[in-house]
């Protein structure tokens, strides 16, 4: 461990010009450099696993010489070490925002939206009728929406927005914003992450979010990945589960965008995460989605395997022994 903490010392020092203490307060108030940690975090730990399950893997090259090849769009190429073909692996995360874009803060939001994906549920009997099942589920394991989380809310603009046009009849809505009509936008604010943090101590929203750019180089026609740019993708549900666990899926098997049958969607539901009264968690995801790579592997076309020629190939050390 020493090792470790001196090699990082000097690394520090060297790269950043500073302290190890003014380094971590730097990153500690920097979330975009977290996110670029974390990602290349996420990167290496999935070489490391795709390395230990008998594959040879190598990075793809950021910047090509040349155009970019079309169907290279991951971050790495992988082969079996007995075997000739080379394919390529997307790594890619869940979104981190997920409950509270879909405003799963509220009772009616959270019940509806566990209904309507009720399909990727272990815990749900698909026998029998799934409301019942999900609103018993909701009362045993989130009582407080039965009670002082009963009220919905709403987020600050809306609130402001109401209040601005506010209709002639009397609602639940109108009657639940007259509740929060005097509190700041901290305030609400705070209310929305308590609630959200109440929510996600019990059940978590595994979210992908493929966005890409468009160009005549790439040869997409939306601001999604074509199905044809990587063999497989890797997601690290990290943001939504205790450790880096990662989920695969071949991107020919997912449902395919409505503007384009060759591009994938921008989000896809690959489950949830929800947690006993030990916080040990339960992974519920569809049968798109894989936990064992070899399986996945299994379902790819080797006539989809990339040209050796055709490969660029990174060849810088991803992790130096050597601080020199």
């Amino acid at each position: 461990m020493a090792n470790i903490v001196e090699r990082l010392t000097a690394f520090v020092q060297k790269v950043f010009k500073t302290s190890l203490e003014i380094f971590l307060e730097a990153l500690k108030l920097s979330p975009n450099a977290q996110g670029y940690v974390l990602g290349s975090v996420t990167e290496l730990l999935l070489k490391k696993k795709i390395e230990d399950e008998g594959y040879e893997v190598k990075r793809i090259r950021e910047k090509w010489e040349g155009r970019k090849h079309p169907n290279h769009h991951g971050d790495f190429y992988f082969k079996a070490h007995d075997g000739k073909k080379w394919f390529v692996l997307e790594s890619k995360g869940v979104k981190s925002n997920s409950e509270k874009w879909h405003k799963l803060f509220n009772y009616d939001r959270l019940r509806k939206f566990i209904n309507n994906h009720a399909e990727k549920i272990a815990w749900i009997n698909q026998h029998e009728e799934t409301e019942p099942q999900i609103e018993s589920w909701l009362e045993q394991n989130l009582p407080r929406f039965m009670d002082d989380y009963a009220d919905n809310i709403y987020e600050y603009e809306e609130i402001q927005d109401f209040l601005n046009n506010p209709p002639k009849r009397i609602t639940d809505k109108s009657k639940a914003i007259a509740k929060l009509r005097k509190l700041s936008r901290d305030e609400v604010g705070q209310l929305i992450e308590d609630r959200l943090a109440y929510v996600m101590s019990k059940v978590k929203v595994l979210e992908t979010h493929f966005v890409s750019g468009t160009s005549e180089a790439n040869e997409r026609t939306q601001a999604t990945p074509r199905k044809g740019e990587f063999n497989i993708v890797a997601i690290d549900i990290v943001l939504r589960y205790p450790e880096h666990k990662f989920l695969f899926a071949n991107p020919k098997l997912l449902e395919s965008s409505g503007g384009d049958p060759n591009h994938l969607q921008q989000d896809y539901i690959i489950g949830f995460v929800f947690f006993d009264e030990n916080q040990k968690p339960l992974l519920s995801i569809t049968d798109e989605w894989y936990e064992d790579f070899r399986e996945v592997v299994n379902t790819v076309n080797l006539k989809d395997a990339v040209k050796e020629s055709d490969m660029q190939i990174d060849s810088r050390n991803i992790i130096t022994r050597n601080d020199d």
